[in-house]
């Protein structure tokens, strides 16, 4: 198993260009195809009867801003790749809004770099909860790139959030190719249940891993903290380069409805994280 398409998702907020570079690096160790996609922040329902053209022309110069806008970001991602040396890459623009166009795009790919939502930074074309909307619905494993801070190489030290779960499993399975790289994982169990992990926490799951020539530790924590701040409290502790963790929610009437440990970690990050739903 590898990463053969990377999709990142491409603006002009001033993170951009992090979640960019971090997303090339990742193509050229897996020697992966690189998509950028900007999208225009117009859903595709407004065109869907052809009338486009005999809306109201402030509307008309509106919508063709936004479009300049997405191309501009799509040149600019393809002169930051080549400074790189990415050697297969391709951009695109959706006529779409980021949760259908690039949620759509995710499909076809294998891996999805996305940024954390900056509160003090809104984009016209990206709604507050995209990254939650990508992690519960484009069915791929998605990091989320903070909004602060730099990065050198993550994934060298990852932590590995374990509690027996489907969205658990899902997160570990989609992060195999980046785990086996790592010079070591850190697999942390929170309060553990005997009916979820046997007498013997974590024995099973570290089996698992060990016949994919990872190697990690594995280590059981008993707290009174929430989930969310455990987990960013043993990462700084282990100096943890990068999270790998289930994605937990549900989305209704395209609200989306986060689980306590999932929506603390999405708006308190320290390090990208790597979540599955």
């Amino acid at each position: 198993m590898s990463y053969k398409t990377i999709l990142v998702h491409v603006d002009d907020t001033s993170r951009s260009q992090e979640r960019i570079r971090l997303a090339a690096e990742m193509a050229m160790r897996e020697e992966a195809h690189l998509l950028g996609v900007a999208d225009t922040g117009v859903s595709r329902f407004i065109y869907q009867d052809g009338n486009i053209n005999g809306v109201d022309p402030s509307l008309l110069s509106h919508l063709e801003y936004l479009r300049e806008r997405a191309v501009q970001n799509v040149a600019d991602f393809k002169k930051q790749v080549e400074s790189f040396g990415v050697h297969s890459f391709g951009a695109d623009i959706t006529q779409d809004d980021a949760l259908g166009g690039i949620g759509l795009r995710a499909r076809y790919c294998d891996l999805v770099y996305v940024g954390q939502t900056n509160p003090e930074e809104s984009s016209p074309a990206v709604m507050d909860d995209f990254p939650e909307y990508m992690i519960l619905n484009s069915g791929r494993p998605v990091i989320v790139v903070p909004y602060a801070g730099e990065f050198s190489n993550p994934g060298k030290r990852p932590l590995v959030a374990w509690d027996g779960s489907r969205a658990a499993t899902r997160a570990i399975t989609d992060a195999i190719p980046l785990l086996k790289r790592a010079e070591l994982v850190h697999v942390v169990i929170i309060n553990p249940k005997n009916d979820t992990h046997g007498e013997q926490p974590g024995a099973d799951i570290a089996a698992y891993l060990a016949r994919h020539g990872i190697k990690l530790e594995i280590s059981v924590h008993r707290t009174k903290l929430d989930v969310g701040n455990a987990l960013l409290s043993l990462a700084a502790d282990l100096n943890s380069d990068m999270l790998v963790m289930g994605g937990y929610g549900h989305s209704r009437f395209k609200e989306m409805i986060m689980g306590g440990a999932t929506r603390t970690i999405l708006e308190s990050m320290t390090i990208p994280v790597l979540m599955s739903h």
